[in-house]
């Protein structure tokens, strides 16, 4: 039974741990980073 639980327990805190820390973005940070992310390309296909 303990064993039960431990596992449990673990699933839960490995669970909450990669959830928790997710960065939430609004579309218009999504927007800018894909801007950023084509200025940088076309940057290094100039040089």
């Amino acid at each position: 039974m303990k064993k039960v639980f431990l596992i449990l327990f673990a699933a839960g805190l490995m669970t909450t741990g990669f959830t928790s820390c997710r960065e939430k973005k609004s579309t218009g940070d999504k927007i800018e980073d894909v801007a950023d992310d084509i200025g940088d390309d076309i940057d290094d296909a100039l040089n």
